[in-house]
């Protein structure tokens, strides 16, 4: 077996290693785990942080590297903790604080381009594209809510998008949406014919035990179901396929006061929320593009034009 490379680091079969990963031109050093198995096998890649404020994907990122062992692995993994590690630090909503851009909306990235592009670009190449399987753990933001909900990409490719369905599945989230996320990390995947899946499970700053317990199944699940570990998956409840996903977003700097919860069921036209100016007077009522579950909403107050206020998820 060849050794597995990322950056300076190197792993041996039958070896762990971690390290940081620079990102060329900026002062960004990525935490990642390489794990090279004693056997030959797929390669999975894991990314959490690309949200750095989504805290219950990074501590099943940390918590997975930090148990495997190499010698019960076919094949190699290459986990990174935490991808906008300024943003973790900034403890930032959606955005890299040194560019001011969302990286999950600018994959896959562009060496000579701003921060998150050259972020996204060195993720996709060194992380993303080596990998016959892709898991990008999410857990919701700092100012939302959300009920779980795994994102497949649709890649024109039957196999392909079968094998990301298979995926979420064996996850264990209950939802599993058929998303159109441009620019995201899935999207380039599936671009490249990977299967991915993007999981989200958390939310509102939490360290959410739950939540990390979530993650963690899932991704063991998801090993054992590519034969990275030996054994069946655990057996999850039946996932829920919808095949729309309706995001709304603000049409006002103010306030915003939903009036919904995650998993409530809405009608199309119905109105969920309402957005008022500083003074308390009211800019608009906000209402449900479509009928189907409430997915998430944000919780803070403050909003933005442009910024997410919610999202519907339809069959």
């Amino acid at each position: 077996m060849e050794t597995l490379t990322l950056g300076a680091l190197r792993a041996e079969p039958a070896t762990k290693v971690t390290g940081l990963l620079e990102v060329p031109g900026t002062a960004i050093q990525m935490p990642v785990t390489l794990v090279r198995g004693e056997l030959p096998g797929p390669l999975l890649s894991v990314t959490a942080g690309v949200h750095g404020g989504e805290y219950p994907g990074i501590e099943a990122a940390i918590q997975t590297a930090a148990t495997l062992d190499p010698k019960q692995v076919r094949g190699s993994l290459i986990i990174v903790h935490i991808v906008d590690v300024p943003a973790f630090h900034g403890r930032n909503i959606y955005i890299c604080p040194l560019d001011g851009k969302n990286p999950n909306r600018v994959f896959p990235g562009n060496p000579r381009g701003t921060v998150s592009e050259r972020l996204a670009h060195i993720v996709f190449t060194e992380v993303i594209a080596r990998a016959d399987f892709y898991v990008d753990l999410h857990g919701g933001d700092i100012n939302e809510a959300l009920v779980p909900f795994t994102i497949i990409m649709e890649s024109g490719d039957r196999a392909v998008d079968d094998q990301a369905l298979a995926l979420a599945r064996v996850y264990g989230i209950r939802y599993v949406i058929r998303g159109r996320v441009g620019g995201s990390t899935c999207a380039a995947a599936a671009q490249r014919g990977i299967p991915a899946i993007l999981p989200e499970a958390g939310g509102q700053g939490l360290l959410d035990e739950q939540a990390v317990r979530i993650h963690l199944r899932g991704i063991r699940n998801v090993m054992r179901h590519v034969g990275i570990l030996s054994g069946n998956p655990e057996s999850v409840e039946p996932a829920t396929v919808l095949s729309g996903f309706h995001w709304v977003t603000s049409q006002h700097n103010g306030l915003f006061y939903p009036r919904i919860a995650p998993g409530d069921r809405v009608e199309v036209g119905q109105a969920v929320g309402e957005t008022r100016d500083y003074f308390g007077n009211s800019l608009g009522t906000v209402a449900a593009p479509a009928a189907g579950v409430i997915i998430f909403t944000v919780t803070t107050p403050a909003t933005n034009v442009g910024d997410p206020l919610f999202a519907v998820g339809s069959s």
